[in-house]
């Protein structure tokens, strides 16, 4: 599909300044939600972190569906989770800031529950890693069906770095949650469908040679060449002078 691009917005300081805002806004929120990612991994020790997480097919770890994605089981673990938030909130937040709005809650719920509804009955599931895997398939989803060039250029780019995120929604390593994995996958997918087109387009920048392009008439016949009696002759073939043959005596026998 195709959205329809609006009309050229003129690079002026004013518009420079807000899409400036608007990248350092979306960088702000993403720090702010690994601060707290980091403020309640500290403060684990001091409460039951089980009773917070999703427990499949449990009526009592429904709760996990809400808090979970706060949990983590390790600094290696919340560190890792920081650095794709950071990173792809960024980048869906500052390209998509209403379809990232509108997106979040999804990517929540369907990490929980993807988890919830594919997990094995007691083990547990926390981590943020269900989000991230959803902002990623987010932004690639929204390159594919958008089309546009900042849309392409962000998929490019989060697939560059989180591509493998493809092959985490698959049963792989043991003690992993690859149930919030695939269902933040799904969640993102789906987020991507319905809120395609909450975004406008960015401004096309017009390059001078697009315009000397669309100057230039193109001649009817371009692609066919005139016949050969109508191709101009610039060089000729000097004629031959017959020259003369000089025999030589017949070879004496000794």
């Amino acid at each position: 599909m195709h959205l329809p691009t609006p009309e050229p917005v003129p690079d002026t300081p004013a518009q420079r300044a807000a899409d400036k805002r608007r990248w350092l806004r979306a960088f702000n929120l993403s720090l702010a939600f690994v601060l707290l990612l980091a403020i309640v991994f500290s403060a684990q020790g001091h409460f039951d972190v089980g009773a917070w997480t999703v427990q499949p097919w449990s009526a009592e770890g429904l709760v996990g569906l809400l808090t979970a994605p706060l949990l983590h089981g390790s600094f290696e673990h919340v560190a890792a989770n920081a650095i794709a938030l950071l990173m792809l909130g960024t980048l869906a937040g500052g390209l998509y800031p209403s379809a990232t709005l509108r997106a979040l809650p999804l990517l929540w719920l369907g990490s929980g529950l993807g988890a919830w509804l594919l997990g094995d009955p007691g083990t547990r599931h926390l981590g943020a890693s269900g989000v991230t895997h959803g902002l990623m398939f987010l932004i690639f989803v929204l390159g594919v069906l958008r089309r546009d060039r900042a849309s392409i250029a962000a998929a490019m780019l989060a697939f560059m770095f989180y591509g493998g995120m493809l092959l985490t929604i698959l049963p792989r390593e043991p003690g992993v949650s690859w149930q919030a994995h695939l269902g933040g996958a799904i969640a993102g997918v789906i987020a991507a469908w319905l809120f395609r087109g909450a975004d406008p387009l960015p401004p096309r920048k017009r390059y001078s040679w697009e315009d000397e392009e669309e100057s230039i008439v193109p001649l009817s016949d371009e692609l066919e060449p005139p016949p050969p009696r109508d191709v101009p002759v610039l060089w000729n073939r000097p004629e031959r002078t017959r020259g003369v043959v000089v025999r030589f005596p017949p070879r004496r026998e000794p």
